[in-house]
């Protein structure tokens, strides 16, 4: 990419809680983990809503379809497990509509992931049951279709993160022909990145995949890598890539294509010039884990927005190029292109949530302790 593209912005519109949706839906004050997906010519869109921002076994994930590209919303499905809900992901594959997310706890002072799950819809008829497909201390992340398969990025140890005593995080590699059935792709090696959580991946037009991983330590460094993978279609692929670091942790990473440029979503921190690790005076000298309390406590307590940085696969790299309205707690992006007629033209829509936008200043800890709500945007990429 050799010039950074010119990005125009829409104004926000409301819709968690907004006037398309339906009345009678119970949403609660916290809106956020999303995905957005066209399928069979509608525009789905599935959403976390609880009391709070933590754990809760009032969570639910609500999913609402709209056949007018998202003025006005018809209720479809919820799932309430009576336990935390998080994470929900959308796949559009061989003519179903593929719904995958994870399972956690109900306390709101502990992160205790459980299993993920998926459920399938066809067009003639509504929800198969879910279906567990992994054991317990799985989160998912990203399920994209690479090479002819389904690929999937999970990681597990995330339970004891914020714990005294956390353990080496790892992200896995999984793979499906048909959305339901999982395996590791590699299950000789199913590790694809030690220290890594949140981890997203697209494929590029030359046939290599793209990936961000966020690494919130102590185990394999803090902020993130940006990997791309040897050229070839084949899924395996992913088992080979080569990284680079960046001291920037990117919460939340949504990667996308326009016109074949890769760009990245994510959190932005606005503090220490960005970066993740404070890694300054005394802080050297402490060990890793106690180092990584310290720099989650500021990051907590420091203002936060959601970015759109374009990506260098050739070097690696990330490029600020602007904020989306944001404030407070906020960055769990969904995309797709504002007509699927026409998927190469520049124009996106993005779907986020966010604190109110007017507290700018607002810590990351009190937008979690607030409301929060969901806005779609329109983003036009210029050639």
């Amino acid at each position: 990419m050799t010039a950074d593209p010119a990005v125009i912005l829409g104004r926000p519109r409301p819709v968690v809680p907004g006037p398309g949706l339906p009345a009678d839906l119970l949403v609660g004050r916290s809106n956020n983990n999303l995905d957005v997906a066209w399928h069979s010519g509608r525009l789905w869109l599935a959403w976390r809503t609880a009391p709070t921002h933590f754990a809760s076994a009032e969570a639910a994930v609500h999913v609402v379809v709209s056949d007018d590209g998202g003025r006005t919303w018809e209720h479809d499905h919820t799932i309430a497990p009576e336990r935390d809900i998080r994470e929900p992901r959308f796949v559009s594959w061989r003519g179903r509509l593929l719904l995958y997310w994870f399972t956690a706890g109900t306390s709101g002072t502990a992160f205790t992931p459980d299993r993920i799950w998926v459920s399938s819809r066809g067009d003639d008829r509504g929800w198969d049951p879910p279906r567990a497909i992994s054991p317990p201390d799985c989160v998912v992340w990203r399920v994209r279709p690479v090479g002819g398969r389904l690929a999937m990025t999970l990681y597990r140890g995330a339970g004891s993160l914020f714990t005294r005593h956390p353990v080496p995080l790892t992200v896995e590699l999984w793979a499906s022909d048909d959305g339901l059935a999982w395996s590791p792709l590699d299950p000789a090696r199913p590790i694809v990145h030690h220290g890594g959580s949140e981890t997203e991946l697209i494929e590029l037009p030359d046939g290599r995949i793209l990936a961000v991983v966020r690494k919130e330590g102590p185990h394999g460094g803090w902020g993130a890598d940006i990997c791309t993978s040897e050229p070839g279609p084949a899924v395996g692929a992913l088992a080979r890539w080569e990284r680079r670091a960046d001291p920037r942790k990117f919460d939340s990473p949504l990667l996308f294509l326009d016109r074949g440029r890769p760009f990245l979503l994510t959190r932005r921190q606005v503090a220490f010039g960005g970066g993740f690790d404070l890694d300054r005076g005394p802080l050297r000298r402490l060990a890793p884990a106690p180092r990584t309390k310290v720099d989650q406590a500021a990051y907590w307590l420091t203002p936060k927005r959601t970015a759109l940085y374009a990506i260098d696969p050739d070097d690696r790299t990330a490029t600020w190029l602007t904020d989306l309205p944001s404030a407070g707690d906020t960055a769990f992006a969904g995309e797709v292109p504002t007509d699927p007629r026409h998927p190469d033209d520049g124009r996106h829509l993005v779907f986020n949530y966010s604190s109110r936008v007017d507290r700018g200043w607002w810590p990351w800890m009190v937008g979690q302790l607030n409301r929060t709500h969901i806005y779609a945007l329109d983003v036009t990429i210029a050639p």
